[in-house]
């Protein structure tokens, strides 16, 4: 998630993967795949970096090693049957 903030000074987090575009018509003005918009404060470029910023964070953490310490939860099945 990115932390963006609307006009009036309240902030609200972001779903980068869901933002279709990012224009400045002067204010800047994000629109989401589904159509709605809002209106923040910061520019296109900080949005930009905000975005660039959050999927290099996804990537390094994703490449990070797993603490092989911790206890690992194992499944099993559950019968269900009646008796």
């Amino acid at each position: 998630m990115i932390t963006v903030t609307r006009r009036n000074g309240t902030t609200f987090a972001l779903n980068p993967d869901l933002i279709e575009r990012v224009e400045a018509t002067p204010d800047t003005v994000i629109t989401l795949v589904s159509g709605t918009r809002y209106v923040v404060a910061e520019s296109v470029r900080d949005i930009v970096d905000a975005v660039r910023n959050f999927r290099a964070a996804v990537l390094i953490a994703s490449t990070a090693p797993t603490n092989t310490t911790a206890p690992r939860a194992r499944l099993h099945s559950v019968s269900t049957t009646e008796e």
